[in-house]
């Protein structure tokens, strides 16, 4: 969650509460920025398949681009996928303003991830998405706050779903968008989440929806970072568009990256925030402009698509090996991760 390319004409402060709103928004201009090369610190954008033994399965492709600020540090989004079961793929989103407080916001998103991993096994779960929820939060000792979504594919098909906040997911069959998920919030940029603080929201707020899901259906969850730069039409044209889902996952994640940055573009963040009263000065108005741009932001995108047969062996153990690149070019660290179950994927 973070600053949008524009700055709006009101002020928008910080809730005594801890509830952070994405952004503080206080300038009466719009703000134009310069192009920046595209610098990724991102997992590698394969395809995954992530099945059990019988039944349905998704074959996932990820990537991840950080806020351009934030490329050293990896950004402030974690998001793990799990092979238990039919799947799971579950994204955290860290709120930017803890670090006005000198908390570092990616460490919450990414101690929540890890937990939700390692408990998606854990007998009191019973393969509820809520429960993990729940107990991933309890068990998270990092002060900050995030929102967050859980999905977790049934063998029989039903995908079960539950979210607290912004990040999104849209279910795209044949052409169309037959589900999506609408966020949750407190005002315009202070979604609801998870947090530290007592009085942040729980488990309990979670917006629960199960979906049947058919073969061949493509699955897109992501932050916030996604859905407010990049249209459900655009998702569905670059869906069809790719036959390989890790190839769809990073060009929806370059778009949404392009889309942010471009001053220009009347991007749902931008017409979300005309709705809600803001915009550009009365005088501008009356010159024809309006409030439009991108928002930059970490941009996190999953992209299953449900197969109902599983290659031998497929899913119960692999290794995977992921370069995390910084800035200036040199690859600072690479993670061997190999897991019977369970895999973590996420910029440490």
């Amino acid at each position: 969650m973070e600053s949008p390319v524009f700055r709006l004409c009101s002020s928008i402060s910080y809730s005594k509460t801890f509830l952070h709103p994405i952004s503080t928004i206080n300038s009466p201009k719009l703000y134009s920025i310069q192009r920046r090369k595209k610098l990724f610190y991102s997992a590698r954008s394969d395809s995954i398949p992530v099945c059990s033994e019988g039944g349905v399965f998704l074959s996932i492709g990820t990537h991840l681009i950080p806020h351009p600020n934030k490329v050293e540090k990896g950004g402030e989004d974690a998001f793990f996928i799990s092979s238990c079961k039919g799947g799971i793929i579950a994204v955290a989103d860290g709120v930017s303003g803890w670090a006005e407080r000198d908390v570092n916001p990616a460490l919450f998103s990414r101690e929540l991830m890890a937990h939700a991993s390692n408990l998606v096994e854990d007998e009191e779960v019973q393969y509820d998405p809520r429960t993990l929820i729940k107990k991933a939060h309890a068990a998270t000792s990092s002060v900050g706050s995030a929102t967050a979504i859980v999905a977790m594919l049934e063998r029989t098909g039903p995908l079960k779903i539950a979210n607290v906040g912004d990040c999104g997911l849209r279910v795209v069959r044949k052409g169309q968008i037959v589900f999506s998920t609408s966020p949750q919030e407190h005002y315009f940029d202070c979604p609801y989440q998870l947090s530290s603080e007592a009085v942040g929201q729980t488990y309990l707020d979670a917006t629960v929806t199960t979906v049947e899901l058919l073969e061949g259906d493509t699955v897109v969850m992501g932050s916030d970072g996604l859905f407010d730069n990049v249209f459900d039409s655009e998702i569905i044209s670059i869906v069809g568009s790719y036959n390989n889902i890790a190839d769809a996952a990073k060009a929806l994640a370059n778009l949404a990256y392009d889309h942010s940055q471009d001053s220009s573009f009347d991007s749902p963040y931008s017409q979300e925030a005309r709705t809600r009263g803001f915009d550009v000065p009365w005088w501008k108005k009356i010159l024809g402009m309006k409030l439009t741009g991108g928002k930059l932001d970490d941009i996190t995108v999953i992209v299953g698509q449900l197969g109902s047969t599983c290659s031998k062996g497929v899913g119960k153990l692999y290794k995977k090996t992921l370069m995390l690149k910084l800035v200036n070019g040199n690859y600072a660290k690479m993670l061997s991760m190999c897991t019977f179950r369970t895999v973590v994927v996420s910029c440490i």
